[in-house]
């Protein structure tokens, strides 16, 4: 489960993060953290919309190769 202090990063750098749901890149979704909560985060993917993920994804920087974990 990524941390309370990296979720805080994430928000206030406005950096761009992938979370990675499974094995299939398609899949990933790439956005900014908007808010968080115990068991869910908010991400706002480019389109404007939210999409509310499990904390127990792995979280990477979108400008990172795929596959280095943060948490």
């Amino acid at each position: 489960m990524i941390s309370e202090e990296q979720l805080d990063q994430f928000r206030v750098s406005g950096d761009r993060i992938r979370v990675v749901r499974d094995e299939m890149e398609v899949n990933d979704v790439i956005g900014i953290v908007v808010a968080w909560d115990e068991s869910t985060v908010v991400i706002r993917r480019h389109n404007r919309r939210v999409v509310k993920l499990s904390r127990d994804y792995r979280f990477e920087l979108a400008s990172s190769e795929r596959g280095t974990t943060l948490q």
